[in-house]
């Protein structure tokens, strides 16, 4: 029998169908880029982070879906909210489409602002700039205060998983944010090798850390 595991953090990704989404996490998790099949409903990885557990559910940008992605979305710490920078209007759906169903994530919850596949992105005609995605971002985190923003950085990124531009950057932001580790925990989980697990099982104990 498997040994049900806690998460400590519930990371939420969202963006309209096709934006590299499951890209985005397979990159991070496993390392290396493929071509992802369209997520149906939902997929959940498990991702260790130092002492503790980061369950990253995956949604489907369908809208078919949305209100499966309403119900994935409670009790989340953290938010991906994914773009892809060469097409205007899934910017445009961060707000319009997807503002709402954060209303059921953790009312502290972490906003993240992503564009993907900057690999293909020209500058030159590009019709979303770093700067408004910024401004996105900071206003969908109102509470985060200047000074972290001057230490951190605005919760922006612009990535590409085919070429992991980015990629680390983002989830370590979340994570540091989120659970943050000691000098000394940094020193002792340095270099180990995590271990991923693909879980079935989605219950979340009732100890569960809440984000920031």
């Amino acid at each position: 029998m498997s040994v049900k595991k806690k998460a400590d953090l519930k990371v939420i990704i969202l963006g309209d169908y096709d934006v590299g989404k499951t890209s985005l996490i397979c990159r991070y998790i496993n390392g290396k880029f493929q071509k992802q099949e369209s997520t149906v409903g939902a997929a959940f990885f498990f991702k260790p982070w130092g002492p503790y557990n980061i369950a990253v559910w995956d949604t489907a940008g369908d809208e078919r879906y949305s209100g499966l992605s309403h119900f994935y979305c409670r009790s989340a710490g953290a938010a991906i909210l994914a773009f892809d920078l060469n097409i205007p209007k899934t910017f445009e759906s961060l707000w319009a489409r997807f503002g709402s169903i954060l209303d059921a994530a953790n009312e502290d919850c972490l906003k993240i602002v992503v564009g993907t596949k900057s690999d293909v992105l020209d500058e030159s005609t590009r019709d979303v700039s770093a700067e408004e995605g910024r401004k996105l971002a900071l206003e969908l985190n109102p509470d985060l205060d200047q000074a972290y923003v001057e230490m951190a950085g605005a919760p922006y990124f612009e990535t590409s998983a085919l070429k992991d531009e980015n990629v680390t950057e983002m989830f370590e932001y979340i994570f540091q944010r989120c659970l943050p580790l000691s000098p000394e925990q940094h020193n002792r989980f340095k270099g180990k090798k995590s271990t991923i697990d693909l879980l079935e099982d989605s219950t979340e104990g009732p100890n569960r850390k809440k984000c920031c």
